[in-house]
């Protein structure tokens, strides 16, 4: 009976699972649709969970070296001024920050040490079109779960060539427009999201704040990721409001933006056209049921997030680490029950569906009302901070709280004993 996985996106999720499973001596293919991991408007925030999950792995020399920026609180800029919502040095972590890096070199730090292990293969510009699936009544399966996957159908897309890969384990890491998904016949609930986002860059001067900021205020809401010689920023607009945006010209969007925040307004003329601005359409769902005799998902291709606290990835990351744990065994058993799948999703569960409430409530609390006003109206002038951001400021042990949340979540994944290493020296290289 075969006894190895194909793992169905190298995205976070897709390449920890791919270097845990391969630790565990699980023969794991990785198919990655792009031909590389350089592609913009991808999260970049690495949280300490993730972080302190590097160190576990042997791995966190390697990230030390990579470009990054660190930050150790949350702030949010105010029409009244400038508040604290988050204190990560109140951690008890030995990595009490959040690491603000490129995800493309995240990715391929995963994937190098990935390639150290015999048993991982990376295959790129491998296209995912469909699923083989035994037949209905083929013996072993559980009907109520629906046909065994027993691999996948997929394409070259340098070449155009099909291909077929037979598993005893397809795990689908495909994101929120997951291929796996559809083709699984999986279904879900949505929940209603009150906005989309458009990503874009803007300069980076010498003097700018380090690390990130958000700014809110009635209308429209913004926040600039630090990238080192770039900012990358999300615009928040009303739920399907591109087209009416779009309508009214760039110049609305940089005229809102240096509004919003000051400092973009002498670099806002960057934006020549609407081919510089990309539009998120931000989705909130979950799976009823992650798995199928031979298949489960994860990440977001089983429960896409919201921005909101930017923890999609690292819950994406605590979801693969999870399925390896319990999953390694299995495959080198070459055990074809259904009973590791439906703990996967049982474990995970709780903390995605807290997460996503917690989402829900910012959705309609503070960004639904706020965005459903004018973005473009006078707002009146104020040196005030709201008052539950007053209590916030006079009682700072409540950041940890948020930190918490944000920075380790509700349930953190280690690394199993059989895929730990010792930290591996990283020498730089020589000048000249």
């Amino acid at each position: 009976m075969m006894n190895n996985a194909v793992v169905v996106g190298g995205g976070p999720a897709g390449m920890v699972l791919g270097l845990l499973l391969a630790r565990a001596g699980v023969e794991v293919t990785v198919l990655e649709k792009h031909p590389d991991f350089l592609r913009d408007f991808r999260g970049d925030t690495v949280h300490p969970s993730t972080l302190e999950l590097l160190d576990e792995l042997g791995l966190g020399p390697r990230f030390d070296v990579l470009p990054q920026r660190r930050i150790q609180s949350v702030r949010a800029l105010l029409d009244g001024g400038s508040i604290q919502i988050g204190n990560f040095a109140l951690l008890k972590s030995a990595r009490p920050y959040i690491a603000l890096v490129p995800q493309w070199d995240f990715l391929d730090l995963l994937a190098a040490a990935a390639a150290e292990e015999p048993t991982f293969t990376l295959i790129r510009n491998a296209e995912v079109t469909g699923l083989l699936q035994a037949g209905e009544g083929a013996p072993g399966v559980d009907q109520r779960h629906g046909a065994r996957v027993t691999g996948v159908r997929w394409r070259d897309r340098v070449t155009g060539e099909e291909h077929t890969l037979s598993a005893a384990l397809t795990i689908g890491c495909d994101g929120r427009r997951s291929v796996v998904r559809e083709e699984a016949g999986l279904r879900g609930r949505a929940f209603g999201v009150p906005m989309d986002v458009e990503w874009f860059r803007l300069p980076r001067e010498e003097e700018d704040p380090v690390g990130g900021m958000g700014r809110f205020t009635r209308g429209h809401f913004a926040v600039m990721i630090d990238r080192g010689d770039y900012w990358q920023c999300a615009y928040l607009i009303r739920k399907g409001g591109d087209s009416a945006l779009r309508a009214l010209g760039l110049d609305a969007l940089r005229r809102r933006m240096a509004r919003l925040i000051p400092l973009t307004a002498d670099r806002v003329g960057t934006l020549t056209s609407w081919e510089d601005v990309s539009m998120l359409d931000v989705r909130l769902d979950r799976l009823r049921r992650w798995f199928r005799p031979g298949l489960l998902l994860i990440g977001d291709a089983a429960h896409a997030m919201s921005p909101v606290g930017g923890v999609g990835i690292n819950l994406a990351v605590a979801d693969a680490v999870a399925a390896a744990r319990m999953l390694a065994p299995a495959l080198r058993a070459g055990s074809d029950s259904v009973l590791p799948l439906a703990r996967v999703q049982a474990r995970r569960w709780i903390p995605t569906a807290a997460i996503q409430a917690l989402q829900r409530v910012a959705h309609k609390v503070i960004l639904g009302q706020a965005l459903g006003l004018d973005p473009d109206a006078p707002v009146a002038e104020t040196t005030e901070l709201p008052a539950f951001a007053r209590f916030v400021e006079r009682h700072p042990g409540l950041q940890r709280v948020p930190a918490r949340i944000l920075g380790l979540g509700l349930l953190q994944e280690h690394a199993p004993s059989w895929a730990r290493r010792a930290p591996q020296r990283v020498h730089e290289p020589l000048a000249g």
